[in-house]
């Protein structure tokens, strides 16, 4: 992503010798991307991806056994959605 923006900066710079207002939405689009941009990509990503790995493998089993679980209890719990996942899984 920084590499985009940088580019797309250096083309705004260039096309500014021409035109000021490029130059003005470099230096926006540098601000906006120092503010927002490099926050957002540093931030973990919720979920199940961002829990840490299991350190040994009786934790590893553990997890696992957890994880199997709540899989066959959504199962039981949602049969039509289960099953339309499936037909999706299989394309």
């Amino acid at each position: 992503m920084g590499t985009v923006v940088l580019s797309g900066t250096a083309v705004l710079v260039v096309l500014g010798f021409g035109n000021h207002l490029y130059w003005l939405a470099a230096v926006a689009v540098l601000c906006l991307y120092v503010r927002y941009g490099r926050v957002a990509t540093s931030a973990p990503a919720p979920g199940p991806a961002a829990s840490p790995a299991p350190t040994t493998y009786k934790a590893y089993r553990a997890r696992r056994d957890q994880q199997a679980e709540w899989e066959r209890r959504y199962r039981r719990e949602r049969p039509l959605e289960s099953r339309r996942q499936d037909r999706e899984r299989g394309k």
